[in-house]
C-alpha cells in the first residue's frame, strides 16, 4: 500500500473515541507544523460520528481535522454552512483546515469546489473570501483552463471587495489575512494561464497602498517573476 492508504487504513482500524488522543499523539503539535498528512487522512475517512467527536475535544489539532473533514464535504449544503462558519474562525490553523478540505473536495469533484468557491468571493466576511482564494489557488487544481480562470475570477473579486473597504477597516485582522492571500495567490493562478493571467494582474489599479502590496508579493514569487 502507499503511504496514504497505510494512513487511511491505520484510521478505519482505531475506535471512533480513541482518535482524539491518536490524532493528538500524531499531531505534530508543539511544533512549527502540523502533520497534515495525517489532517488530509481524516478529510477522506472520518464519518459524522468521527467528527463529532473530535468537535467534542475541541482542542487545536482536533479542530483542523475537523475543518478540513467539513471542506471535504462541503458540498451538502448543510456541511458547507458549517464549513463557512469554521472559514472564518478565529484560529488560523482552524481555517487553514478548511481550505485543505476545500481542495481534497476539488480533487474529486472540481465543479463543486468551483460552485462554493464563486459563493464564498462573494462573502460580506474577508476571511470565508480568503478561504475561497486559498482553496483555489493551488497549482494541482488549475490544470483545466477554465480551473485557472475561475481561480482569477475569484482573485480579482476579492481583490476588489478588499479594495472597496474604507480605509479605516483595512488593518483589521480577518481583512489582513484576505489580503496576505492575494499576495500569493494572484501567482498560482496567472502561473497557471500566464496569457489571461498577465492580462489580469497588470490590469490591477497601483493608486492604492494594499493593492500595490498585493502586486509586489506576488512578483516577489519566482512562478511569476519568471514570467515578466
Amino acid at each position: 500500500m502507499s503511504r496514504t492508504s497505510d494512513v487511511d487504513a491505520e484510521l478505519r482500524a482505531i475506535p471512533v473515541a480513541d482518535w482524539p488522543a491518536y490524532l493528538d499523539a500524531h499531531s505534530g503539535l508543539p511544533g512549527p507544523r502540523a502533520n497534515l498528512t495525517l489532517v488530509d487522512a481524516v478529510a477522506r475517512v472520518a464519518d459524522e460520528a468521527a467528527i463529532d467527536e473530535l468537535e467534542r475535544d475541541g482542542g487545536e489539532y482536533a479542530m483542523l481535522c475537523v475543518a478540513a473533514a467539513r471542506g471535504r464535504r462541503a458540498d451538502d449544503p448543510a456541511i458547507e454552512v458549517r464549513a463557512r462558519a469554521l472559514a472564518a474562525d478565529e484560529r488560523w490553523r482552524v481555517r487553514e483546515g478548511v481550505a485543505r478540505g476545500l481542495q481534497l473536495l476539488g480533487d474529486a469533484t472540481p465543479d463543486a469546489l468551483a460552485a462554493i468557491v464563486r459563493r464564498w468571493a462573494d462573502d460580506a466576511d474577508p476571511l470565508v473570501q480568503r478561504a475561497a482564494v486559498a482553496a483555489i489557488c493551488e497549482p494541482r487544481l488549475l490544470r483545466a483552463p477554465e480551473s485557472a480562470a475561475l481561480a482569477l475570477d475569484v482573485c480579482r473579486l476579492c481583490t476588489e471587495h478588499l479594495a472597496a473597504l474604507p480605509r479605516t477597516e483595512r488593518s483589521r485582522p480577518d481583512v489582513r489575512s484576505l489580503r496576505q492571500a492575494l499576495g500569493y495567490g494572484w501567482s498560482v493562478a496567472v502561473a497557471a494561464d500566464p496569457t489571461p493571467g498577465l492580462i489580469a494582474f497588470r490590469a490591477l489599479p497601483t493608486v492604492d497602498a494594499d493593492i500595490v502590496w498585493i502586486v509586489k508579493e506576488n512578483l516577489r514569487k519566482k512562478r511569476l517573476s519568471a514570467l515578466v
